[in-house]
């Protein structure tokens, strides 16, 4: 943002010692700039600490409360997290109130947007964005990925962008 060295967007990818699991986490911390560049790189740290939690929920619930018990006031970030396991070729996706990702599909050539499958069963808040709310559930979605396919997790900077009559792109137009 401006001429700010580091900024509040974070971009985190890991992946097991054999390569069968990959986590990615896509983030957007409330602000601008340098003023909450701290915060994201707590968010980086975070991630990093609960690398290993293995129930993909969890995971994200472990990240919300910590987040939520970081000393900065009023900090809150939208974040997608996924999980990819490459035997099953399955995706496993959480998404705290960050822009829907989208999938394009090789085999049919087209792109549409991943949603959080909400639980039939779930009560109170859920998929809020990491900090707002210490005692939010996330849901998570499952997917399978084929050969080819392909998964897109951007910040809103993309849906912020012009088009050229200067009007913002929004969900519709990013797809």
């Amino acid at each position: 943002y401006g001429a700010a060295a580091r900024g509040g967007d974070v971009v985190y990818a890991s992946s097991c010692a054999t390569g069968r699991i990959t986590r990615l986490m896509v983030a957007d911390v409330a602000g601008h700039g340098q003023a909450v560049a701290g915060t994201a790189a707590d968010l980086r740290l975070l991630m990093r600490r609960f690398v290993n939690t293995l129930d993909h929920t969890e995971l994200v619930g472990h990240l919300n409360r910590q987040f939520a018990a970081l000393p900065t006031q009023a900090a809150f970030a939208t974040a997608v997290v996924a999980t990819y396991f490459a035997p099953t070729r399955r995706l496993t996706l959480c998404n705290a109130g960050h822009p829907r990702p989208l999938i394009y599909r090789a085999a049919t050539g087209e792109w549409r947007f991943l949603s959080n499958d909400p639980s039939p069963r779930a009560t109170g808040p859920r998929n809020l964005p990491l900090g707002i709310l210490d005692i939010a559930d996330y849901d998570a979605s499952d997917v399978e990925l084929q050969e080819g396919d392909c998964v897109l997790a951007y910040t809103d900077a993309l849906m912020e962008a012009q088009d050229a009559d200067g009007e913002m792109l929004g969900e519709e137009g990013v797809l």
